[in-house]
């Protein structure tokens, strides 16, 4: 019992960290229901708007193929250009 209420005070200040992680919301614009589907099976969406500032077209290029290649998203050439091109016109660094 003593161990069990000091496991319980030994994680208390764990608890906040469990919350649910806030909803990201996307640029509307084509090929967001493609990302939404593909992208967010495997990883937050954040991670599109923490990159937007260091990725050029050429480099959401390089993600995109990274993606499929290195880490085996399954989507087609078709909605890679779709992905690449929604995340160069919407989240392209300048």
């Amino acid at each position: 019992m003593r161990a069990l209420l000091l496991l319980s005070l030994l994680l208390l200040p764990v608890r906040p960290a469990l919350a649910e992680e806030p909803t990201i919301t996307l640029r509307p614009g084509p090929a967001l229901a493609t990302i939404s589907t593909h992208c967010s099976g495997c990883h937050s969406l954040d991670y599109v708007q923490m990159n937007a500032p260091f990725l050029k077209p050429d480099g959401w290029k390089a993600e995109v193929a990274k993606m499929r290649t290195a880490f085996g998203a399954q989507f087609d050439d078709e909605d890679a250009a779709a992905i690449t091109a929604y995340l160069a016109s919407n989240y392209g660094a300048s």
